[in-house]
Parts: structure tokens; sequence; C-alpha cells
């Protein structure tokens, strides 16, 4: 039913940051080959954030990969704790959701997660489910299992606390009820970023004070974004996102800087580890391009969430776009109307919501940046064109088809 410990183990171990502790998991995976009882893997979902990117696929692929070793995967979604608003990472208190809020977002996760999970070994429940029915009672009797200088060793805590910024109560009890989700389910294995593992530890710990084995830790690494600086965030328009259209998913591909073209493959791809090291390999050879691997990695990548013929036509599109400055087979609209005022180019940009204001309108076409049916604009004061209809590029991705 299971494959070899080992096996299961180098599967484990790929792109993983931590697991906390190793001979505990080694034990629990010789005990389930054993008895033929699969782990139980336990993944919180944060229902505050239900739009998916490449950065939340890391962990759900490592989930992924457990399912296909046979185990149980549980998707928590944390329709009570997000009343309460996770502070990791945070400087300040977190605004806190609507139950409503977190059940709906909880059912688009759900949907997107699946993209990547196996349905056949994968249960989602809402924490709500043994949260709610908690007294005032219970809750205190589970406050009194960790104390006040234990929370405070986590770094946002004691950020905050240093700096003078409030910290409230009810976020000391964020990590304790996350850790009943773990004595609910009897958990075996916890996955999750390593912006994450307070809260897992504190898992352990609960566990072991309701008089259950502890669960092991497993965390991975939080994937950086487009830009290569800050980790992968919509917020910071440099994501990657499960929904996007292929060419979409192909063209963000290509903008990743060359240092994390084999991290990328190590933790969003399926590339077997002999794969991984050939790349690796092609990536410190000089006379290797790099944007050449980058293109089997945008490939890879569009592949596994549409098909290998989107793959094919997003990177044919890509090079009729940026290589031969050819124009994309589908593009936006507009019809100016008899009594639109765009008389010069610095108007229409403006009207045509290709630039915010004319001043800047003025300043991408100084910049070189505006193009007419393939002719550089260098007027900001040029005439609209007299043909109909023509096309107006900006940048190196933005076009429209006007009509007059």
């Amino acid at each position: 039913m299971f494959p070899p410990l080992n096996e299961q183990m180098d599967i484990i171990r790929r792109g993983t940051d931590e697991i906390i502790p190793e001979d505990d998991l080694v034990r629990k995976l010789e005990r389930s080959i054993t008895t033929h009882t699969p782990l139980t893997i336990k993944l919180g979902c944060d229902p505050s954030r239900p739009d998916l990117h490449l950065g939340h696929s890391v962990v759900l692929r490592k989930l992924r990969q457990f399912q296909e070793l046979g185990h149980q995967a549980v998707l928590i979604v944390g329709d009570f704790t997000g009343m309460i608003g996770d502070p990791s990472g945070r400087s300040k208190t977190r605004p806190a959701l609507s139950l409503e809020e977190t059940r709906i977002n909880g059912q688009t996760y759900f949907e997107q997660a699946t993209r990547i999970l196996s349905s056949k070994r994968v249960r989602m429940v809402y924490n709500s489910e043994w949260l709610s029915p908690m007294s005032f009672s219970d809750v205190i009797k589970l406050a009194s299992k960790y104390t006040v200088a234990r929370m405070l060793e986590r770094d946002d805590f004691t950020i905050r606390y240093k700096a003078g910024e409030p910290i409230s109560v009810h976020e000391f009890l964020y990590p304790l009820a996350q850790a009943m989700d773990s004595v609910a389910i009897r958990a075996d294995v916890e996955l999750g970023g390593t912006d994450q593992k307070f809260n897992l530890l504190v898992g352990r710990d609960i566990q072991r004070e309701y008089g259950l084995e502890p669960q092991v830790i497993l965390t991975m690494p939080i994937l950086p974004g487009t830009d290569g600086v800050e980790k992968m965030s919509k917020s910071l328009d440099n994501y990657i996102a499960l929904g996007d259209t292929s060419k979409e998913m192909y063209g963000k591909t290509l903008r990743i800087p060359d240092t994390l073209i084999a991290q990328y493959f190590e933790l969003v791809t399926d590339v077997p580890e002999s794969e991984l090291k050939r790349i690796r390999k092609q990536l410190t050879d000089a006379a290797r391009n790099p944007r050449d691997v980058k293109r089997e990695l945008a490939r890879t990548i569009v592949r596994m969430y549409h098909s290998a013929e989107a793959a094919a036509q997003a990177e044919a599109e890509f090079d009729r776009i940026f290589i031969e400055k050819a124009v994309p087979d589908e593009i936006d609209e507009w019809r100016l109307n008899g009594s639109s005022a765009s008389s010069t180019m610095t108007a229409l940009l403006a009207e045509v919501k290709l630039a915010a204001s004319r001043s800047e309108a003025r300043r991408l076409i100084d910049q070189g940046g505006v193009s007419v049916d393939g002719e550089k604009v260098t007027d900001p004061n040029a005439p609209i064109p007299a043909t109909s209809p023509f096309v107006l590029k900006v940048g190196k991705r933005k076009f429209l088809r006007v009509y007059k």
C-alpha cells in the first residue's frame, strides 16, 4: 500500500526547509507501513486570502506528495480562527473577518487547491466545528497550558512589544486555537511555510498536553515573487496566480530573476531530481543562456495548470509580441465617438486610459514608449492617425486597436 520508507523520505525531504523532529516522522512512517494505516497530514487554510498563487502551491504540492504516498490530507479552513486574525508577520493587530466571509473564502480556496491536490484523498473541515462549542471554561483551561513568556518568544510579538505597539489578548489565542485543530483531527504531520513555525510548534505542545502523540512539523520555504525580492504576494503585484491565463502565466514566469530559476523548478514543478541536476548544471554553464532555461520553466508551469498545447501557444504568442515585435492575436478595442476631444497623441493616450493623465502620456512619448502601427511616436503634440483602425502600443505589453 505504501512505498518503502527510504523512498517516502526522499520525496518528503525534497524542497523542505525543516522537519521537526525528523526521527519522529521516520517512526510514524514505519508504523504506518507496518499497520497499513495512512498518516493524517494537516494544512491550515487562511480564509482571508482566497486567491491562490504559486507561492501557495509550494506547500500544497508537498501535501499532494503525501497523498501520492498513500496518506490522508486534511485541509482545515480557519473559519473560526479567521475571526481572530493570524498575527504571523504582522506589525499590528490584523482585522478580523465575519464567519460568512471566512466560509465563502474557504470554499474558493478549496476549489483552487484541488487544482493541485487529488480530490480522492482529501478532507476539508471547518474549525468552527470544534472551536465554536468551547465554553469560556474550556478556553481558560486551554490558555493555562501556555505561558505569556513563551508567546513573547515569537519574533513578531517581541518586535511589537519592544516598539510599544499594542498586542491584543485575543492574538495570543490564535496559535492556541490553531493547536486545537491538531488536537481535534489528531494530526500526525502539519505543513506550513517557515513563517508558521511558531504556530506549528505550539500545536505539538498542546497535543502533548491533551495526551496525544505530538505532530511532526514540516516547513516549506517562502517563494520569492517575480521581483526576486519580496515574497510572492498579490498586494505586491509580484505573483503568478493559479487562475492566470496560459499567456499571463508564461509571461510572468519570464520576469523572474535568473537566480530563482532552479528554486522555482524545485518548488513549483514536478521535474524529477535527475532533471533538477541537469538544470542546475545548465545554469552554471557560461555557454548556455539562462533565458532558454527560463523558457523551459515557463512552458513547464503552463503545462501543469493548462496543457502542453496552451504552453506552446503561449510561447509562440510571447515570441510574436516581444521578439518579432508583432501584435497579439487578441487585443482590446476602443472606438472614438463624435464628441472625442482627442486631437493629439497626448490627449488620446489619456482618453483611452493608457496613461493616467496627459502629463504621464507626454512622459511616455518622450521616453520612446509609444508607437502606432509599429512606428514610434516622438512628438507629444503629433496628431492622431487619419487611418482607422490603428494599433496603439504603450510599453512592452499594452496594446489597443483604436477605431475612429
